[in-house]
This record gives structure tokens, C-alpha cells and sequence, in this order.
């Protein structure tokens, strides 16, 4: 065995020598990494591969900050507009997620059989959405959910694209008039892309029974909709060529049919093109595309009221292959980044999406009863990336904590007295640490501020303890410390620290 291992090593070496493909090369590699962690394992010293799994990553304390920002700007607007949290199961029951994501199922993670159930982890929030309505007969609710979902794709993860990562999902269940929650679901997108300042950006929307209705005058058959549909969903990375290409060639759809469809696919605009369209001689006597194109006329007039109609585009390329979509659907795209100081530009594509899903709560009720239902999910992980590359290309120092202020001394045999302070200052709710030595150097107490941006040190001396004081730092300035009373530190800290 140990031969085995010498020879893959050798042939490592010579691949990456010819400088061989690099994915021949990892997955040598990785040969090379299994048959030595089996020779460790024979020998009963088990070698650990140390990495996370494929389309994974780890989260230090300074990518954990810039996320909690961005947590931080989310859900305060998902709260400022009166949705409640709930939180549904890591998985569920297979036949729960089946058939609810057209050709995107086969990304779905299946688990074995587990006492008799067969599960799989959650695709989005959605579905567990709609299954949690169903059985516990909710018809109105607004929510927002925030957790990992799974996808078994071959991701991007330099695009922000994982098999693990989150979404932030803001949805309203239940029967009202046309058109005024989908357009404050376009507002809450607005808002959460603006307040992040992630830089400029389009919302597309479209409306599906616009798409079936143009199919249908297209002359697309009913049974090729949804395939279609997934094609169509591609134009925004691929062009109009390719797109057509994979229509005819391998949907089996006619020429005549995906030329039509190109003529309107390539359209893009807003009031004046809803209004084009309702006057066109084939959409208009369709009954889903009129319907369609007099809610989309709707919604944009609500959206005028908002003052957002400036970021949004009726674009009729916009898809969005889930199978779930009913009416209005959605897309925020971020415009191409300009360079600065040199860095690449980031272009990570869609950052959130959404749509109305009518019929899918009935899919699970056992009446059919329908709940209506709009919503939002936020691409936190793209927008993640987005905020890591451009806080490493400012050099921004990032705090990873909290704290307000360092308890140190400036001499020896003072670690009783740091130990009653501190305790004192945790009582009355103020963020603090101390160093875990018996006498440290005022020096490495000051350093350490520096290090971690605490912004105050209460320096507890001799002297001071004898005049019932404590000297109270600036760490930012570097000035002596002022003398507090003891029993005024608590309420000093929180002035200057609420300053900072």
C-alpha cells in the first residue's frame, strides 16, 4: 500500500509538472489524500483531510461581523414593515419538496431512510412555508424566516453560490387586493439594496401568466410551458443564440415558435411598454397575458407612489424556472461595479428574488383550500461576498466584539480589585474584559484596546483606590485618564461609549 501511495504521489508530481489540466490534476489529488488517509486509518493512526465540504465554507469572527451587519439591516427592515419570524425543520418529508421546483429538483439533497421516513433538506423557505400554512390552517399571515437551505449543485463559491447558505425570506399569506403587497415586497427589496449600499442596481419583473400567455400565442404547446420557461430563464447569462439554440435543438420546439418568442423576450421597459402590449394585436386577445399586463399597469402605478419606479424594469426575459410562480415575479440584478483603485469588478449577478405563488399552499391542503401568497428572498450570500471584497480592498479595520472597556491596573496585586470592578460593570449591563493574567503590564493592557478597538480602559491604582476612584482612558486619544467615582463609572461609560 505504501508503494500505491508513492506511485500516485509521482504521478502528481509529473502531472503538475506537464502542467496538466487542473482539474485532472485535483482530482489526482484527492486520490492521492484518500489513499493516504486509508494507509493512516490501516496503521490505526486515522490522518484527518482538513477541509470543509465541497461548496462549504467556515465563518471567522471577521467574516461573522460583516454578516451580522447585513443581518442587522435586513431584519430591521422586515420588522419596520410588520412581518413576524417563524423557524420550520432543517428537512422534510421528500414528497413535501417533489415536483415543486421544475428541472432544479434534481439539486435537492435526499437523506436515507430514517424510521420509515424518506426526507430531504430543505431546497428553499418557500415550500416549508406553504407546508406549514396547510397544516396548522393559517390564511393570513405576513413572516419573515431567516436559515440554511441545501442545494446539491457544482457551485461558484467565488460568485457567492454554495450548497450550504442562507436566505432571508419575507413573504405575505392571504387574500387582498391586487397588486398592493407585491409592490411593498418590490419596496422592501428597494430599501434592503439601498441601505446596504451595495451600489447600483435594476429590478426586473414579469408576471408568468404574461410568459404563458406570449408562449401560447407563440405557439408553444401547454406541455412544453415549463421547459421552455427554463430556457427563457437563462437569457441573462447566456445570449438570445444559445437560448434558441436550446429550444429548438433540444426542447424539440419549432423555429417559427422561438423566433416569436425572441421578438418579445428582447423587450424591456415600463408604464409605456405595459401599454404597447396591451395594444398588441396577439397578447391582447389572450385572457392570461391581459390580466397579467392590467396588474403589471397596477403595480407600477403603485410603485410611482413608492418613488422606486427609477430601479425597476418590466422586462419580458425574466422567467424564473420555479415551478411554484403564478403572477408577478421578480429579480434584483447588481449593474456592473466601476473599478477603484485598481480592484477587479464585482459582478455577482442576482441578489434577491421573488414572485406570487397562489396555488401552492393549496398543493398541500387537503381540501385545496388556496392562500395566496407573495414574497422576497434576499441573497445574503452574494451580497456577503460583495461587502467581504470591498471592505478588503478599503483595508477597513473590522471590530469582532462588543466590548466597551477594558478593567486593567497599573500595578501589581491589583487582580482582586480588577475582579470586583468587572463583575460590577457585567451586573449593570456593560460590555467589559479584563486580561487573564494575575499582573499584567499596563502596556500590553493598552495594546491589547488598540488591537481589538475597545474604546476605553478603567485603570484601577493604589491611589485611586484609596480616593475611591477610577481612571477612565480614551484609547482612540491616548489621554491620561480622567478620575470617575466609582459609583458614577457605570453611568460614564455608557455616555462615552455611546459617543463613539
Amino acid at each position: 500500500e505504501e508503494a500505491a501511495v508513492r506511485a500516485q504521489a509521482e504521478t502528481v508530481r509529473r502531472l503538475k509538472q506537464d502542467k496538466a489540466d487542473p482539474d485532472e490534476i485535483a482530482k489526482e489529488v484527492a486520490k492521492l489524500l484518500d489513499m493516504k488517509a486509508q494507509l493512516g486509518a490501516d496503521e490505526g493512526k486515522h490522518k484527518f483531510v482538513l477541509k470543509t465540504p465541497k461548496g462549504t465554507r467556515d465563518f471567522g469572527p471577521k467574516e461573522m461581523a460583516i454578516r451580522e451587519r447585513a443581518f442587522k439591516a435586513i431584519i430591521s427592515c422586515f420588522r419596520r414593515h410588520g412581518a413576524e419570524v417563524i423557524d420550520t425543520p432543517v428537512f422534510e418529508l421528500k414528497e413535501t419538496l417533489t415536483g415543486k421546483y421544475g428541472e432544479d429538483s434534481k439539486l435537492i439533497y435526499d437523506l436515507k431512510d430514517q424510521g420509515g421516513e424518506l426526507l430531504s433538506l430543505r431546497y428553499d423557505l418557500t415550500v416549508p412555508f406553504a407546508r406549514y400554512l396547510a397544516m396548522n390552517k393559517i390564511t393570513n399571515i405576513k413572516r419573515y424566516h431567516i436559515a440554511k437551505v441545501y442545494r446539491r449543485d457544482n457551485p461558484a463559491m467565488t460568485r457567492g453560490r454554495y450548497r450550504e447558505f442562507y436566505q432571508c425570506d419575507f413573504d405575505i399569506a392571504g387574500q387582498f387586493d391586487p397588486m398592493i403587497p407585491d409592490a411593498e415586497c418590490l419596496k422592501i427589496v428597494h430599501e434592503i439594496l439601498s441601505d446596504l449600499q451595495l451600489g447600483d442596481f435594476v429590478i426586473k419583473v414579469n408576471d408568468r401568466r404574461i410568459l404563458d400567455g406570449m408562449f401560447a400565442v407563440c405557439g408553444v404547446p401547454d406541455s412544453k410551458f415549463r421547459t421552455i420557461c427554463s430556457s427563457v430563464d437563462k437569457l441573462d447569462k447566456v445570449p438570445w443564440e444559445e437560448v434558441r439554440g436550446e429550444m429548438v435543438g433540444e426542447k424539440g420546439l419549432s423555429p417559427e415558435a422561438a423566433d416569436r418568442i425572441g421578438e418579445y423576450v428582447q423587450l424591456h421597459g415600463g408604464l409605456d411598454l405595459i401599454e404597447r402590449l396591451l395594444q398588441d394585436p396577439q397578447l391582447s386577445q389572450n385572457k392570461q397575458a391581459r390580466e397579467g399586463l392590467g396588474d403589471m399597469k397596477l403595480l407600477f402605478e403603485y410603485l410611482t407612489l413608492f418613488g422606486i419606479t427609477g430601479k425597476i424594469s418590466f422586462d419580458l426575459s425574466l422567467a424564473r424556472g420555479l415551478d411554484y410562480y403564478t403572477g408577478v415575479i421578480f429579480e434584483a440584478v447588481l449593474l456592473q461595479q466601476e473599478k477603484e483603485h485598481g480592484e477587479e469588478p464585482v459582478s455577482v449577478g442576482s441578489v434577491a428574488g421573488g414572485g406570487r405563488y397562489d396555488g401552492l399552499v393549496g398543493m398541500f391542503d387537503p381540501k385545496g383550500r388556496k392562500v395566496p401568497c407573495v414574497g422576497v428572498s434576499i441573497g445574503i450570500e452574494r451580497i456577503f461576498s460583495i461587502l467581504e471584497q470591498r471592505l478588503e480592498a478599503s483595508e477597513e479595520k473590522i471590530r469582532t466584539t462588543e466590548t466597551q472597556v477594558l478593567v486593567a491596573s497599573a500595578q501589581k496585586k491589583l487582580l482582586e480589585e480588577r475582579l470586583r470592578l468587572i463583575s460590577e460593570l457585567w451586573d449593570a449591563g456593560i460590555k467589559a474584559e479584563i486580561l487573564y493574567k494575575k499582573n499584567p503590564k499596563l502596556l500590553n493592557q493598552l495594546q491589547y484596546c488598540e488591537d481589538t478597538g475597545i474604546p476605553l480602559v478603567a485603570i484601577v491604582g493604589e491611589q485611586e483606590l484609596k480616593d475611591g476612584v477610577v481612571k477612565l482612558r480614551i484609547v482612540a486619544t491616548r489621554e491620561e485618564g480622567l478620575p470617575v467615582a466609582w459609583e458614577n463609572l457605570v453611568e460614564e461609560i455608557r455616555i462615552r461609549t455611546s459617543q463613539c
